[in-house]
């Protein structure tokens, strides 16, 4: 019994003294990080370049609040919850991500044209950084003139003392953007009143009804909420929303 615990000892001890040899014997592997290279900037690897794509993700949200369909959609979605008098049915993550799709599927063609004649051409090498972000405004400001105002336009025009541009190519972004976002508020809040209508009237209908039986005691929301659910769903709500949503956009 003694020989098998001192030929284990032997053992280990052996396998140890190799192990620690060996752990000293190799070098530690030298680790260095480097942004960009000297000798050749190609683009989408330049510290440059970085720098602008860690800025656009920064800026992503507001990009995509103020630039694309999702402010109406979020809007449109949050009176229709709020008409249906559900508080958090359906939660905000679902009406978020559903606005968010949408918005995919809306701005799909100006995003495949930013693609096409921006993104992959500056990837190429074919545009630089300034030339490449000029052409992405310009289908960008396309489709926000089609659904702008040209009241809210001017508003913004005459703010800033800018003649009045020719073509969409000279409106400036900066003038383009808030007036875009001005008559998307405009535009989703008229919907939204459309949609608060035949609630309304259930509500009161249901009050009415109420106080006539003399139930005063009685919360009148408890009582129109079921009825409010059954016409959006008898009606098909959610696809009439939606559908009104997708048509609202020239596109």
């Amino acid at each position: 019994m003694n020989k098998k615990i001192v030929l284990t000892a032997a053992v280990l001890q052996l396998l140890g003294t190799l192990l620690h040899s060996q752990a000293f014997a190799e070098p530690l592997p030298n680790v260095s990080v480097s942004i960009g290279d000297s000798g050749s900037e190609s683009p989408g690897t330049s510290a440059l370049s970085l720098l602008l794509i860690i800025t656009v993700l920064s800026v992503a949200p507001a990009i995509l609040v103020l630039m694309t369909s999702f402010t109406r959609i979020i809007i449109v979605l949050g009176f229709v919850r709020t008409s249906l008098g559900t508080q958090t049915t359906p939660p905000n993550q679902v009406l978020v991500g559903l606005a968010m799709f949408l918005t995919f599927f809306i701005m799909a063609p100006t995003l495949g044209t930013v693609n096409q004649v921006a993104l992959q051409p500056y990837l190429k090498g074919e545009l630089t950084q300034t030339e490449a972000l000029s052409k992405a405004a310009e289908p960008m400001k396309t489709f926000m003139m089609k659904q702008t105002r040209e009241k809210d336009l001017l508003l913004f025009l005459k703010y800033t003392k800018t003649e009045k541009p020719k073509s969409i190519k000279d409106v400036p972004i900066t003038v383009m953007v808030p007036a875009y976002a001005l008559s998307e508020l405009r535009t989703s809040f008229q919907m939204g009143f459309m949609i608060f209508i035949p609630f309304l009237v259930i509500d009161m209908v249901v009050a009415s009804t109420l106080m006539a039986m003399g139930m005063m005691m009685l919360p009148p929301v408890m009582i129109s909420l079921p009825f409010k659910i059954l016409l959006f769903v008898l009606v098909d709500g959610w696809y009439l929303v939606v559908k009104s949503l997708l048509l609202s956009f020239n596109t």
